[in-house]
């Protein structure tokens, strides 16, 4: 592999060493390969991954770990024909780069380029765009079940890592699917999960078997003689019994799969003749193969984790320590957790799977018998939360903005009813950048707020990150924290004071012009204000609003202006016409935030500055609503 150095044009490659892999624009180039030349471009593929990822940023491990895998699915299936459904989708750089977005990978993540996860938009080869978890099992079923009704011979194959079958719908999609008897393939990408022995030469040898017709015509004949004579379910299990003892195949089999493996998903030889035996097979089917995260990087085999989502780098070199530089938002979380946890012994720190980017690893060694990750499961991690908090317990849960999603009903049915004192901490909040839409924070104003006996902070700083965490942990009902990704503004106090509750500053006084600002946008707003000589609020809280400030506020000036990095359209905004109206106050007021779009992925600064939410967005935005 060769040493990526910075005389390298940007967004080239050398081309000699990728003289296969140059050759691959679509998969149909693929099939057309003899069997023997698919280790190199095996080879080849993952340097390129290497190079690229270094070059751009993005996810890794992962990727590099699906080298084997991506081929021999093309290889052995008529993609688009047949459809790929990859679950979470961070491990499909060698799909895309495989199906014509080759040269596409020197913009990866950036504004209009590529996305970093499938996308529909983007390629034929792309049948449904992931980033969540979970989803692929469900989406490949339905695209099945659609193929049956329309008379369309087709395969449908989910892939699925262990991580995200951690999570409750990966289990419902195995329990319809069973029960449905259509032609889907569910194959589990194993690179973590202790359940599976070591693979090798006998349990590839007994995969290839258990895919092939002749076993699964003997056991659909002995299955109707041993059912005419009373005995096929004793027979069943003993089958199931011997066969767990080199295999975990009975739960699957429960669920109604046929399963096989494991099987190393790093070996061609073992991948391709299963593969092909498994396409000749009716109804569901369970494949578990065994990958390694960061395949073929050694420093990445090392340290999967640090490579999961690096930036730039080096190959040569790897990762290097950051110096310096500012606290994330993220890293104040993690400090404050941990010296919260030393004060009271009720705090229990929750996660769903999200330890290393919620910075909560210093917490989870600390205090192990108080640190609980709950897998890719966020609707058990807020009702898990809600029982903890019934006896006594002071759960925090650390979770994305974007994945609080999945756990809404929970958080209404289970916290906010029972108003137990659960504490949100949401991280990602707003734009994140290269993981684009999937990923941005820029619902929960919306979709907290307008719960009963939830309070909603949004802090500008670091030392207001720090104090909104504590107020709210001593709070004796629901809250949420929620902060953007990022180095932190300013500096944490350690000491820690509760702010009260509803209760905004206002940190510039001016004319005729009144700037709300909510979380990290009293920053630009405040610069902003310079040239207006406007006045600026921190207002803190979206819920419950600072009425008393509003009210002051609104008697002083002829416009208001309100700006959140949210989603305009039920946000911290609309909160502030609700109130004015409430207050019976009649005043114009300008909505400044996200559009009523989706924002695609990019550089976080470039993208606020696209829609206006930089200072001099601010600025050209109310000096258009004066001079109207």
């Amino acid at each position: 592999m060769a040493t990526i150095t910075e005389e390298l044009p940007a967004g080239g490659y050398n081309p000699s060493m990728y003289e296969l892999l140059k050759t691959i624009d679509d998969p149909s180039q693929l099939r057309s390969l003899e069997r023997k030349q698919l280790q190199q471009l095996a080879d080849e593929l993952r340097a390129y991954v290497l190079e690229s990822v270094s070059r751009t940023g993005g996810h890794l491990s992962s990727n590099l770990g699906t080298v084997e895998l991506t081929i021999a699915l093309h290889y052995v299936f008529e993609t688009p024909e047949d459809r790929i459904v990859w679950d979470v989708g961070h491990q499909t750089y060698p799909h895309k780069i495989l199906t014509g977005r080759r040269d596409a990978m020197s913009r990866l993540r950036m504004i209009d380029g590529i996305s970093g996860f499938p996308r529909r938009i983007e390629s034929r080869y792309d049948t449904f765009g992931t980033a969540h978890s979970s989803t692929s099992i469900s989406a490949a079923l339905g695209m099945a079940v659609s193929s049956r009704i329309k008379n369309e011979k087709r395969h449908c194959i989910a892939v699925i890592g262990d991580g995200a079958m951690s999570a409750g719908m990966a289990y419902e999609a195995m329990n319809n699917a069973g029960a449905m008897n259509v032609d889907l393939l569910v194959i589990l990408n194993d690179n973590e999960m202790s359940i599976s022995p070591p693979v090798g030469a006998l349990t590839n040898y007994l995969a290839r078997l258990l895919s092939g017709r002749v076993y699964s015509s003997a056991r659909r004949v002995s299955e109707h003689l041993l059912r005419r004579v009373g005995v096929w379910e004793l027979a069943r299990r003993a089958e199931e019994h011997m066969k767990g003892m080199v295999t975990p195949s009975t739960l699957f089999e429960e669920f109604g799969f046929n399963y096989i493996g494991p099987i190393d998903g790093h070996d061609l030889d073992a991948l391709i003749p299963t593969l092909t035996n498994i396409r000749k097979l009716k109804g569901p089917q369970f494949l578990h193969v065994i990958t390694r995260k960061g395949q073929g990087y050694k420093l990445a085999e090392d340290d999967p984790i640090a490579y999961h989502g690096p930036g730039k780098f080096d190959p040569a070199e790897g990762l290097k320590a950051a110096a310096g530089g500012k606290p994330t938002y993220s890293q104040i979380f993690g400090e404050w957790l941990c010296d919260m946890a030393a004060l009271d012994p009720r705090l229990v720190a929750i996660t769903p799977a999200m330890r290393e980017g919620s910075g909560m690893v210093r917490y989870s060694e600390q205090f192990p018998s108080r640190y609980f990750d709950v897998g890719i499961a966020e609707q058990h991690a807020v009702t898990f939360a809600a029982g903890l908090a019934c006896e006594g317990m002071r759960p925090v849960v650390g979770i994305y903005s974007t994945f609080l999603q999945r756990g809404y009903d929970q958080l209404i049915h289970d916290i906010a009813i029972q108003n137990l004192p659960v504490l949100f901490a949401l991280d990602r909040a707003g734009l994140v950048g290269g993981d684009g839409a999937t990923h941005n924070g820029a619902f929960d104003f919306a979709y907290l707020r307008t719960v009963p006996n939830l309070t909603v902070m949004a802090p500008a700083d670091a030392d207001e990150c720090r104090q909104m965490l504590y107020t709210g942990f001593m709070s004796n009902g629901p809250c949420s924290v929620r902060y953007p990704r990022g180095a932190a503004l300013g500096e944490a106090k350690k000491e820690m004071k509760a702010i009260p509750l509803g209760k905004g500053e206002v940190r510039r006084s001016g004319k005729r012009v009144a700037i709300l600002a909510f979380g990290a946008m009293l920053k630009p707003a405040l610069e902003a204000a310079e040239e207006l000589d406007a006045t600026v609020a921190n207002m803190r809280f979206v819920k419950p609003l600072d009425l008393a400030l509003l009210r002051e506020i609104s008697e002083k000036h002829d416009l208001l202006v309100t700006v959140e990095e949210h989603q305009v359209m039920g946000g911290a905004g609309s909160a502030v016409c609700e109130a004015l109206n409430q207050l019976k106050i009649e005043r114009r007021v300008l909505l400044l935030g996200l559009p009523d779009h989706f924002i695609d992925h990019g550089d976080p600064a470039k993208l606020l500055a696209s829609v206006g939410l930089d200072a001099p967005g601010i600025r050209n935005s109310v000096r258009k609503a004066m001079s109207e």
